[in-house]
């Protein structure tokens, strides 16, 4: 027993314990659980959890954009340009790249503050997002998910169903109360035009301005049982409703609040969990609420629908006239196409903002 017990024995058993830890000791968060392991000497480690942002260098650091000597530096509110997007890490490599562009193309870098709105704090996705842009001028706010989750009913796309797509509905009232003025936009876009010029769009008197697409088939939006209703297709009379795309909008944050607008978005997603009266996610009611009532701005603010339909999400070619934005919006994101090496042709387009460290887009071989 005492030789057992020996020093050199002890020490043994601790470098075989260590041996059978190390593998373990580095990871500790995620979002997907290694099973308990019990080793053979009757030491059992606890949970393992995998993160899904691996660390916090996955993206190489963006340049610092500057000022042009026009801009000057911004005093007050008033001469800042406020953006709002969603912050989530199955998007972020998206959102790296959207805010790349929207930073690479503006004349007034610095004036520009953006707004992400998360449904929870993920530390290791803020920490891509000071590492990758050091100088950026952000906020970070939480949306309470409880607000909406009784709401949300089962469209045509599960990602389409989760509680951050509707964050735009609640955006003017989560952001400071003195920003009067917010450009809304998706993560699966990049901007190659000024940010200010949209910025810049006279609203006139309506609560927000978006690209309308008057040719879309507007009662396609909508399913045959709100049509045959004798009431709900009243809601149009006096508008002539054309289709808009939520995931580019300048919003008059200040008009959204005054006129209760998320309440009356929220009142049509409550007859939709009764009536099942569309399918596609948050549009919907925002059509629903403001459809033939916006400002028009030009189309290429949204070249939209480069992610292909809901369903399969082909490729789509582009529509011709003069681009500003190009949007991935419908299930193909630009991002898992190029690295599947099964790109669309307008997917290239993309790549040139992506910040991701392993990304390797050369087709050639």
């Amino acid at each position: 027993m005492r030789r057992l017990c020996s020093l050199p024995f002890l020490l043994g058993l601790l470098s075989l314990f260590l041996t059978l830890l190390h593998p373990f000791a580095t990871t500790t968060t995620s979002t997907s659980a290694i099973p308990l392991t019990t080793i053979a000497t009757g030491i059992r480690l606890g949970i393992v959890r995998k993160p899904f942002v691996p660390d916090a260098t996955v993206f190489r650091e963006a340049p610092a954009f500057r000022n042009g000597e026009t801009c000057g530096r911004p005093s007050g509110d008033a001469e800042h340009i406020h953006i709002a997007m969603t912050l989530d890490a199955n998007y972020l490599r998206g959102t790296m790249a959207a805010v790349l562009s929207i930073l690479q193309h503006s004349t007034c870098p610095e004036n520009v503050v953006f707004h992400f709105l998360w449904v929870r704090h993920e530390t290791e996705v803020y920490s891509n997002i000071k590492s990758t842009f050091p100088y950026l001028n952000f906020k970070v706010y939480r949306f309470d998910s409880s607000r909406v989750r009784g709401l949300i009913s089962k469209s045509v796309r599960q990602a389409l169903d989760q509680p951050l797509n509707y964050a735009r509905v609640y955006l003017a009232e989560i952001i400071p109360a003195e920003v009067k003025r917010v450009i809304y936009l998706d993560s699966d876009l990049v901007m190659v035009d000024d940010v200010g010029k949209l910025w810049g769009v006279d609203l006139e008197d309506k609560v927000l301005a978006a690209p309308e697409y008057c040719h879309a088939n507007f009662t396609n939006y909508f399913t045959e049982a709100f049509w045959a209703d004798p009431e709900l297709p009243r809601i149009f009379q006096g508008r002539d409703p054309c289709y808009f795309n939520t995931g580019v909008m300048v919003v008059d944050a200040d008009r959204w609040r005054r006129g209760n607008y998320t309440q009356k978005v929220e009142e049509w997603m409550a007859v939709q969990k009764q009536k099942r009266i569309y399918r596609l996610g948050s549009l919907p009611p925002f059509l629903l609420v403001l459809a033939g009532n916006i400002k028009a701005v030009d189309h290429r603010w949204n070249q939209h629908g480069l992610g292909g339909d809901n369903i399969e999400g082909k490729c789509r070619s582009l529509h011709p006239g003069p681009i500003s934005l190009l949007h991935w919006s419908g299930k193909g994101k630009p991002w898992l196409r190029l690295d599947s090496r099964k790109p669309c042709n307008v997917d290239h387009l993309w790549a040139p903002y992506d910040l991701y460290r392993s990304s390797k887009h050369s087709f050639e071989d």
